[in-house]
């Protein structure tokens, strides 16, 4: 705990504090709901510890606001958990380390500080540069009895991991650069001018390209629509970037190899904005995963096994909650093992159950019409492992008409058979390559809620359909004028990636029960009385 005497000296000098103690199961948007009551807030991440209760950085917009937030939420009560509040000096902290472990880099973590590289503005996620670099380039980049690479990681406060021993004899080796995002690139900045002088010494090479190792699973968003994000990155750097075949990914190998020809400066322009693109999806797919583990109750994340191969839609990494951890990114971890090291040892203890007998949903899942085939199998096979694996009915109706581009997936099932039922169909349409290598996966989803909850759902002016696509990257449409079937029912589309699209079915079907709640408070509170919306 942090004492007076600490408090006084950061106090008024800091716009950021640290609040420990937070529930495990408390949503972020309730978290983030309390903290906009006391100011701006520029920024939110999450801290690794090895308790039970989550740790969180806050970066207000200025001292005054942070002083209130101390103030007002010291000592606050959730659910019999009472926060423990304390600043984070804005410079490199300098205080005495605590008793667990704090060193690395000295970021702004106080219960455990295993984020490299010292930079007085952490990010949400320590998200390292990997890069390919020639093996004939290794021993430069080392130098004598390590000198130069010594040498790199004081001046870029970094940590530089050189992998020797992997792939003998390979042409190439991976290098992984663990610092700020403004470390990682001169890192990477200071690593190409070395191979450059190598080469141009030993004429080994007329121009070195720069190689960037990335998931695939974060690749079509660096990518983008039609190609316009790297297009953009080309033209505002100079460069020309291309990107190796999906048919190049195996389950030992889940990463893409980006490469980038251009002069140092502008190979080194490119890696900030590639990075820039690859850590925000990354990010994303982080907090889509904390909001499934929060939205379905008892849902076992880690034992899903939804990713068949290594061509998950998720990178995959070993930080516990999704928190900046050395080893945070780490792509050839199992899909399983990030699951369950964003959870804990048991994830299924942080949630549970709430009903023994969780309500059936329907889901309509619109597929390629020539992805039907894989998604059935030889004589029926997949389509029967699958519904098996998963606990839920799965049919596929009649194409509407012979020229249809699109066929209907029904899906009955809870929650939890939902989110594993889709989560292989999505990854099956990947693995068998019925998407542009260039694309992400994304289907549309229909799912049908009462006509009573549709204005709910979208809000008034739209401001809540606005906000769960803001919250869930997916797209939600509910279509106006719509007629409601026999069960006084509407259609509501969602059109996303998987975790999109799942995190918005969820938070639908919350809007939904909400509205059921309180129509049946209203008929048992108040029988004889009729109020009008």
């Amino acid at each position: 705990m942090v004492t007076k005497a600490l408090w006084k000296t950061s106090c008024g000098k800091s716009r950021k504090i640290q609040i420990r103690n937070i529930p495990p199961h408390l949503q972020w948007e309730v978290l983030d709901g309390l903290l906009a009551q006391y100011g701006t807030v520029e920024n939110v991440e999450q801290v690794n510890t090895d308790t039970e209760t989550a740790v969180v950085n806050v970066t207000y917009a200025t001292k005054e606001e942070a002083k209130v937030a101390i103030e007002k939420l010291s000592g606050h009560q959730f659910e019999n958990y009472s926060f423990k509040i304390s600043y984070i000096p804005d410079e490199e902290v300098s205080s005495p380390p605590p008793p667990q472990r704090s060193r690395r880099g000295g970021r702004a973590s106080r219960e455990r500080g295993p984020s490299p590289g010292g930079s007085s503005q952490p990010k949400q996620l320590d998200f390292p540069l990997r890069i390919l670099v020639p093996t004939q380039f290794v021993g430069a980049i080392i130098g004598k009895e390590g000198l130069t690479i010594k040498n790199l990681t004081k001046q870029t406060q970094s940590k530089v991991d050189i992998h020797r021993k992997e792939n003998a004899g390979a042409a190439e080796k991976p290098i992984t650069i663990h610092a700020s995002p403004e470390g990682c690139s001169e890192a990477c900045r200071m690593i190409l001018d070395i191979m450059q002088k190598e080469a141009d010494e030993t004429k080994s090479a007329e121009e070195v390209p720069l190689k960037i190792l990335a998931h695939n699973s974060l690749v079509g968003r660096l990518i983008g629509k039609e190609g316009r994000n790297l297009k953009k990155i080309e033209q505002d750097t100079g460069t020309k970037i291309t990107i190796s075949p999906l048919q190049d990914l195996t389950i030992y190998n889940p990463e893409r190899t980006i490469t980038v020809k251009g002069s140092i400066e502008a190979c080194s322009n490119a890696e900030v904005e590639i990075m820039k693109k690859l850590r925000e999806a990354y990010e994303n797919d982080i907090v889509a995963v904390n909001q499934q583990a929060n939205l379905i109750p008892g849902l076992n994340l880690s034992a899903l096994g939804i990713f068949s191969t290594g061509l998950s839609m998720l990178p995959s990494a070993a930080g516990a909650h999704g928190a900046a951890a050395a080893a945070s990114y780490n792509p050839f971890a199992s899909p399983s093992a990030y699951l369950s090291g964003l959870y804990g040892a048991s994830p299924i203890g942080a949630f549970p159950q709430q009903h023994s007998l969780p309500a059936q949903e329907v889901v309509n899942l619109f597929i390629p019409t020539q992805a039907v085939g894989a998604i059935i199998g030889k004589k029926g096979q997949h389509i029967k492992q699958l519904a098996r694996f998963a606990g839920a009915s799965i049919k596929i109706a009649p194409a509407e008409g012979p020229d249809a581009s699109e066929r209907m997936v029904i899906i009955t099932g809870p929650p939890e058979a939902q989110f594993k039922a889709q989560g292989r169909i999505f990854g099956k349409l990947k693995e068998e390559n019925f998407f542009n290598p260039k694309e992400e996966v994304k289907l549309e989803a229909h799912i049908k809620v009462p006509s009573s909850a549709a204005g709910r759902v979208i809000g008034k002016g739209g401001k809540t359909v606005n906000e769960l696509q803001n919250l869930t990257s997916a797209e939600v449409i509910v279509p106006r004028d719509q007629t409601p079937d026999e069960n006084e029912e509407v259609v509501v589309k969602i059109i996303g990636h998987f975790f999109a699209s799942q995190t918005a079915q969820r938070k639908i079907r919350e809007i939904v029960q909400q509205v059921k709640q309180q129509e049946q408070k209203h008929v048992q509170g108040a029988p004889s009385l009729q109020r009008s919306k």
